[in-house]
């Protein structure tokens, strides 16, 4: 019997992880305890899983869950590439995030492609101030009502965002009564990160001329740390994220009183 049983379970668990490679691929982040369900195995089950695949090289293991190996603190995808994920999260997001948005007030939005859903949610509005340093989110608000703040600054081609000592002083010389900020990780017991030191220290300004700093980003995003850090969740007043967060971030970022917005 005893030399018979792994024989018998092993096709099931080459299946099992084989899925689990499939699913980290396709949504950007898999957790333990949602694999759980989906496969109807035990968490225990599932974090040997992970382990094995870990050491095998074909995921990035982390608290709570799993990565693709796409997810590197240096990874720093183009615009174009990110268009393509979570585009239903995004455009929910883009939409709760304008709802907070009045007349007469002045917005900054950070570069991405979930602060370009909010602008385009924008453009029904009449009278407001709009100060950004994404190329494509000026393009997107020019001809409409808006009035627009192009920082200057270094283009960066990944994120067509403006960057460098031109885009803080520019920012320092204004004030902003909310700031959308999009990230590419937020790890809520080190902060919210991004790849591009320059494009971090351009964020901290934002943060800084903002009386509301909103972090707009899909749920793919917790657990996931780049390489520089903007902020910590301190600094953070609200978050907008779909319902897949994970339920202990969703419960530490209420406890930190970080309003959540789930979409």
């Amino acid at each position: 019997m005893n030399g018979i049983q792994p024989e018998a379970k092993r096709p099931l668990n080459e299946e099992r992880r084989r899925a689990i490679i499939e699913l980290v691929n396709q949504h950007g982040r898999v957790l333990v305890q949602e694999l759980g369900h989906r496969f109807g195995t035990s968490q225990v089950t599932i974090r040997k899983d992970l382990e094995v695949l870990h050491s095998q090289g074909l995921l990035h293991r982390t608290h709570g869950g799993a990565l693709p190996l796409t997810s590197g603190a240096l990874l720093d995808p183009s615009l174009r590439e990110k268009e393509k994920l979570h585009r239903r999260e995004k455009l929910r997001i883009g939409q709760a995030a304008a709802r907070l948005v009045k007349e007469s007030q002045s917005v900054v939005l950070d570069s991405g492609t979930t602060t370009s859903m909010i602008a385009r949610e924008l453009r029904m509005l009449d009278k407001l101030t709009v100060i950004t340093n994404a190329v494509n989110i000026a393009a997107d608000l020019a001809g409409t009502s808006i009035e627009v703040i192009l920082t200057g600054g270094l283009l960066r081609e990944n994120s067509f965002s403006l960057v460098g000592p031109l885009a803080e002083d520019s920012l320092r010389r204004l004030t902003a009564d909310i700031l959308f900020l999009g990230v590419d990780g937020f790890d809520v017991h080190f902060g919210l990160t991004t790849p591009n030191l320059l494009e971090a220290k351009v964020n901290r300004v934002m943060v800084e001329i903002a009386r509301r700093t909103v972090v707009v980003c899909d749920s793919s995003k917790f657990g996931r740390r780049s390489l520089s850090l903007i902020v910590p969740p301190t600094e953070v007043q609200q978050t907008i994220t779909d319902s897949r967060i994970p339920k202990s971030d969703l419960q530490f970022l209420g406890e930190a009183g970080v309003e959540v917005t789930l979409v």
